[in-house]
């Protein structure tokens, strides 16, 4: 029998950065446990703060990626039109567009289905983050 649900989660305020949050994910939607096959999309509602999975155990990558960013992507307003609400506002929309606003993950057996070193990361491009919010939607059987 196929199944669909969708929830909406909110996420801490984070930190500048990229965090891992698997595990926040998925203590929100225990339903996960019902499909044995299936695939979860998991979208953020924000243009400043972005989604993508990668190596979930050596912080360095963290930190890399943020390094990699703020380095291709400089705090500079002289760059910028858009710069509104600070020197990290137009940064943060393209870092979002690079990275992008949603991933999908297969489901087998009430679990996520993904490599042993891979998490879900947000990416959070603000210098002060706030809370964000994701739509989890599953389907499966």
């Amino acid at each position: 029998m196929n199944q669909t649900f969708q929830k909406n989660i909110t996420l801490k305020p984070r930190e500048r950065g990229f965090h891992l949050i698997t595990n926040e994910v998925l203590q929100q939607i225990p339903e996960l446990d019902k499909i044995d096959a299936g695939v979860a999309h998991i979208f953020i509602q924000h243009t400043s703060a972005s989604l993508t999975i990668n190596e979930n155990a050596d912080p360095s990558v963290r930190r890399d990626f943020e390094t990699h960013f703020n380095r291709m992507v400089p705090e500079d307003t002289d760059l910028f039109e858009h710069t509104h609400e600070g020197p990290d506002d137009m940064t943060s929309h393209i870092k979002t567009s690079m990275l992008g606003s949603s991933v999908t993950i297969p489901i087998t057996n009430g679990r996520f289905n993904m490599g042993r070193w891979q998490g879900i990361y947000l990416c959070e491009h603000r210098n002060y983050g706030k809370r964000r919010k994701l739509i989890i939607t599953v389907t499966g059987s």
